[in-house]
């Protein structure tokens, strides 16, 4: 059996440095933290290569003339020089760290989370991923991820999806697929934002620019806004507005597509030259054709109806606002808004936890909404009941759609069943995420099917896509 070369060997060990550093082993560490710093200098890396507070910017900042290394194809050690090969592998273990391991202490700054960012995207681009292709820092999940090879990278990772990847990373259990790769990613930046200090990083503006806006972000920001003040207010406010304002934008190419409005033939069509049916004019004058003259004699004009039924329906959308539902809160705000500005639509917008607040007066204002919320607490649908109760007129041109979790006080069922049989199109909907991920009590669930209304997924396109059919 031939012995491993140099080169092999002295790959092993930073292997082997990963792994230590990985497992939090001191002991053996120290033994072997002296010869992987030996190899750096040979290879002319700078130490900070193996400075877990170092992003692999700062690494590449020291070392310009390496940076190109990150581009190489994922698989192209043998086109490389041994040193080249083994530079790119320092590099590659220092953005796995950097991304993968423990980023602060208990609690994360502005600076660590935008240091983490530019860390993913080293890990992308070492990997041969555009930036954004595995993670966007966005919370959305609704850009269009290409892999590698020019396809799509499949669906947003549900909350489950999160949890299962988490777990395989902390256990450190096997190689992950690209799919559980971006629901780690996922749930390491929810963590994260999680233990940040934001009425402290908002302070500083230069920071605040640095924070991406997300649905993770934003939940916090919602959550803590009453301890928001000054110029740290301003800049939670600035991130909400930007997070509001994208996502708006792509639910907004979602909804537009919908119909205007059915034609209202009780209406004279106007007779102009533009509303002439010319087709069904020839049609009907053929018997007037004089084959002699070559002439057809019209005596009767044919013009299209134009005009249409604007017999405005009345949405009412019923968020709960409770702790677990603020990505429903978020995104059914917007839709809301957007709906709210179709002239065929009279929009309410009601949101509860153990009381209900009416917020139509800015349904058109998703920003606004959002900063009069009080996330939290309990829930009691029963709150939100004499509101919606207040707004219907004529039930058989009204929409309900009731977004939670329903895990919920049961006296609301008598309430649905009334309004289902009084010609109430009632639409009850989970917990409405970018995933669809949702979660919903069994009773209720069971209850709702049985009603002939079973709660619909989670999916935001699924609650366009029904809207869309309610509505005229």
């Amino acid at each position: 059996m031939s012995s491993s070369s140099p080169h092999d060997n002295r790959r092993q060990l930073l292997y082997w440095h990963t792994l230590i550093a990985a497992l939090g082993s001191e002991a053996i560490g120290q033994r072997v933290e002296p010869m992987v710093a030996g190899i750096a200098d040979e290879l002319g890396l700078p130490r900070l290569v193996l400075d877990p507070r170092a992003s692999t910017d700062q690494v590449l900042k020291r070392s310009r003339r390496h940076a190109e290394l990150l581009d190489q194809p994922p698989r192209a050690d043998d086109a490389l020089s041994d040193d080249d090969s083994l530079r790119r592998t320092m590099l590659y273990l220092k953005s796995v760290r950097n991304v993968f391991g423990d980023v602060g202490g208990e609690t994360v700054s502005a600076q660590e989370y935008s240091d983490w960012l530019s860390d993913v995207r080293a890990f992308e681009r070492i990997n041969g991923y555009a930036p954004g292709d595995l993670h966007q820092g966005a919370g959305t999940g609704g850009a269009d991820r290409r892999s590698p090879t020019g396809t799509g990278g499949g669906p947003a990772a549900t909350e489950a999806d999160v949890a299962e990847a988490m777990g395989e990373i902390e256990r450190g259990q096997g190689l992950m697929s690209e799919p559980e790769i971006r629901a780690g990613l996922q749930g390491i930046e929810k963590r994260m934002i999680d233990r940040m200090q934001l009425h402290e990083v908002l302070k500083d503006a230069k920071l605040a620019r640095r924070l991406s806006p997300s649905m993770a972000l934003t939940e916090q920001l919602l959550r803590s806004k009453e301890h928001l003040k000054g110029p740290a207010l301003s800049n939670a406010k600035a991130l909400i507005r930007r997070f509001v304002d994208e996502l708006g934008d792509v639910l907004a190419r979602e909804v537009m597509s919908t119909a205007t409005g059915e034609i209202d033939r009780s209406v004279p069509p106007k007779r102009v030259f533009r509303n002439l049916d010319l087709k069904r004019t020839l049609w009907a004058n053929l018997t007037n054709w004089d084959p002699e003259s070559g002439r057809l004699y019209v005596d009767r004009l044919y013009y299209r109806h134009r005009a249409r039924r604007l017999n405005k329906t009345r949405l009412i959308v019923v968020v709960d606002q409770s702790g677990s539902m603020v990505p429903a809160m978020v995104n059914c705000t917007i839709l809301a808004g957007i709906f709210a500005g179709l002239p065929k639509i009279d929009a309410y917008l009601v949101a509860y936890d153990t009381r209900a607040l009416d917020l139509t007066a800015w349904v058109h204002d998703p920003f606004e909404v959002l900063l009069r919320t009080t996330l939290g607490g309990g829930t009691d649908g029963m709150s939100a009941v004499p509101i919606v109760q207040a707004q219907i007129i004529d039930p058989g041109n009204t929409v309900i759609v009731w977004i939670s979790d329903f895990y919920d006080n049961r006296e609301l069922m008598p309430v649905f069943t009334g309004w289902v049989r009084g010609g109430i199109n009632y639409i009850p909907v989970g917990s409405v995420s970018s995933s669809g991920y949702f979660s919903v009590d069994a009773w209720f669930r069971q209850e709702l099917k049985a009603l002939g209304t079973p709660v619909l997924s989670g999916s935001l396109k699924t609650l366009i896509r029904e809207l869309k059919s309610a509505l005229p």
